[in-house]
């Protein structure tokens, strides 16, 4: 007989330490003729991360231990490698100097202290590399297009005096290069623009012309056809679609519709689209929060059947494309298939990584539920919820005495342009499998939706998609899907500042996890790095003019209204939302009596990367609430590390010490 107990109690075999010893993070794929590169990002080696190449069906490292192909341009970095025949070009982490690989042994190009590299390529004509190079000095940081002289390591400037640039891209002859530019206050799905130059024969640009984009027009993944034209996306219409320059100057439109194939840029060398030939395009696009792969051909785009709800990082070469695929029920695996492959009524493909292999029979994953709703504002809003999901245990009102829905997690994204994925996700199931039902919210502000529904959070930041997480909780209850009375809220960066408002300003939740959020905006309007310093211009208004707003919306500045527990997690070497922040709140949260605790881990910076850091900060959210919301007897309940805990007792205002 199963046994009864109570949601949030559940026994599951989904530990956090086999999340970190059987999960791994695939990124950066690339194709070439004699086999796919890969890497991932491995929490058992604290997040290094390793380029992977199969050829023949046999993978094998390419970066040797300590080496790690990580970019932190814009501190968030992509673009980290690129190949050219046999030879691996990539960016190191603890340096950011760019290193060569050939035949396995690793050497190093660029020896310069104060100068980060991104969005790498090769210059077969000239052979060198051209990239993204960040200086920093003396509180400085410029951004320009530089080429880098592989033999010694020297530096020549291409294009400089824009805020930021992205995407140079050299057309199959390598005498022409495209790139992206903009310039403050705008983020890249903001505005940016799309140039062209020509290449002479030093290596210069010259001719430079203005092709597409503008300060309220999002171009995104400017790529050459094997033919040599120029193709891009760009949301000229409200929505980012791909459209294709020829050399007269027409800009011919070959998507249509309410599909989004473009993303937010907070990252180097992301791809929707790949050409498998030039009559044949691969690619990805969302509508209504739903990922689909097509093939566009001879201006036709035809849906692929596939067991996949999402998509990414799409690459093809030689009539072979690559990418990473995921569902509801399958995590997140690079696959690679072929263009006769991609025309069958059941598309053929052959998987070359996996994420992650559970060793848990698929009845212990709970199946992500798409839902909509209108908020307060008749505006309507998309999300997905995941039900507690375990066979092992009976619940519901009929066992548990006064039990008749679970406690609800509510999950904000991050960006806030970031959107909800479908993909099986071992973290989440670590909560469904525990008896906990998950809502992760597309708030107003989120991609995938078009660029009104981008822009609907414009001056609204810390109100609408508060608004949004609070109505979708009560949206839940209404249908029966959550406890009122046992809501939670988490969510991380700028999601971890949805979570605090919502906590701060509403009074819907009644328990709260911020990772490395925003807590204090007028410091992170001043104080932050150069990519996102002038972000909030957008999202609450410019600063200092409306630094007043900026205090209001700020829930450091109202924790008089803030009356539920929360627990912080934060990376002491974090240069985008600082430690203090965290510390500043848990200190007014403790100084006011309420339940409060806060980890900080050495060695993290924004976005947990360590095997350590992510098994103690599940564990111990998952004893929090289970303390607070009396989820299991209090004897029972331990915490992991150094955790700073306060005003949680039997009764009494005292500091409780950690458990471990």
């Amino acid at each position: 007989m199963k046994p009864v107990t109570s949601y949030g109690n559940w026994s599951s075999a989904i530990s956090s330490d086999l999340i970190v010893s059987d999960s791994i993070t695939l990124d950066e794929p690339r194709q070439t003729r004699t086999g796919t590169y890969y890497i991932e990002r491995r929490p058992q080696e604290n997040g290094r991360c390793v380029i992977v190449a199969t050829v023949d069906d046999i993978s094998g490292d390419i970066l040797p231990s300590p080496y790690s192909a990580r970019s932190r341009v814009h501190e968030y970095g992509g673009g980290s490698y690129c190949i050219h025949e046999d030879t691996v070009f990539f960016v190191n982490d603890s340096d950011q100097d760019i290193y060569r690989v050939d035949n396995l042994q690793v050497s190093r190009i660029t020896h310069l202290d104060n100068t980060r590299f991104a969005d790498l390529i090769y210059d077969k004509k000239h052979h060198r590399l051209i990239a993204i190079a960040e200086t920093h000095s003396d509180s400085k940081v410029t951004n320009s297009i530089v080429a880098i002289d592989i033999k010694k390591g020297v530096l020549t400037t291409l294009e400089q005096g824009c805020n930021f640039y992205a995407s140079p891209r050299l057309n199959p002859d390598a005498d022409r290069l495209c790139w992206q530019s903009w310039n403050h206050p705008d983020m890249p799905w903001d505005g940016n623009e799309l140039w062209l130059a020509i290449i002479d024969t030093t290596g210069q640009t010259n001719n430079k012309k203005h092709i597409a984009g503008s300060d309220n027009i999002s171009v995104f993944q400017p790529q050459w056809s094997p033919g040599g034209i120029l193709h891009f996306i760009s949301d000229d219409d409200g929505w980012w679609h791909l459209y294709r320059y020829s050399d007269t100057g027409e800009i011919s439109p070959l998507t249509h519709g309410e599909k989004e194939f473009g993303l937010p840029q907070w990252v180097f060398a992301q791809s929707t689209y790949a050409f498998i030939d030039d009559a044949n395009i691969v690619c990805y696009y969302q509508t209504k929060g739903q990922a689909k792969l097509s093939l566009l051909s001879s201006g036709n785009l035809t849906e692929i059947s596939t067991p996949w709800q999402n998509f990414d990082s799409i690459t093809a070469c030689n009539d072979t494309v690559c990418f990473i695929a995921a569902s509801s029920s399958c995590f997140p695996q690079l696959v690679s298939t072929t263009l006769p492959d991609l025309l069958k009524t059941y598309l053929n493909y052959n998987v070359i990584k996996d994420s992650s292999q559970l060793p848990v029979a698929e009845g212990y994953y709970s199946k992500t539920q798409n839902l909509s709703f209108f908020n307060r504002h008749r505006q309507k809003v998309f999300a997905n919820y995941c039900p507690p999901t375990n066979p092992d245990y009976t619940h519901g009102k009929d066992t548990i005495e006064n039990e008749s829905a679970p406690p609800l997690i509510v999950i904000c994204h991050g960006g806030p342009t970031g959107q909800s994925s479908v993909a099986l996700d071992a973290k989440k199931q670590f909560w469904t499998s525990r008896g906990f039902a998950l809502l992760d919210v597309n708030y107003s502000g989120s991609t995938g939706f078009g660029r009104k529904y981008r822009q609907r959070l414009n001056g609204k930041w810390g109100v609408l998609d508060v608004e949004d997480c609070c109505d979708a909780a009560l949206h839940a209850v209404s249908l029966g899907l959550a406890d009122k009375d046992q809501l939670i809220i988490r969510g991380s960066s700028a999601g971890g500042y949805t979570v605090l408002a919502a906590l701060t300003f509403e009074n819907i939740f009644s328990a709260g996890a911020s990772y490395y959020g925003i807590s204090e905006l007028t410091s992170l309007a001043s104080d932050t790095h150069k990519f996102e310093s002038r972000y909030l211009d957008r999202l609450i208004g410019a600063f200092p003019e409306k630094k007043s707003l900026y205090e209001k919306r700020s829930p450091i500045n109202s924790t008089d209204q803030l009356g539920c527990p929360v627990i912080f997690f934060q990376g002491i070497e974090d240069r985008v939302v600082p430690k203090e922040q965290a510390e500043t709140m848990f200190a007014a949260l403790e100084k006011k009596g309420l339940p409060v605790a806060a980890q900080y881990y050495e060695g993290e910076q924004h976005g947990f990367r360590k095997a350590e850091t992510i098994i103690q900060s599940l564990e111990n959210e998952l004893s929090f609430y289970q303390l607070i919301f009396n989820l299991k007897e209090r004897d029972s309940i331990t915490f992991r590390g150094d955790l700073q805990i306060k005003n949680i007792s039997d009764g009494t205002d005292t500091t409780s010490t950690t458990q471990k």
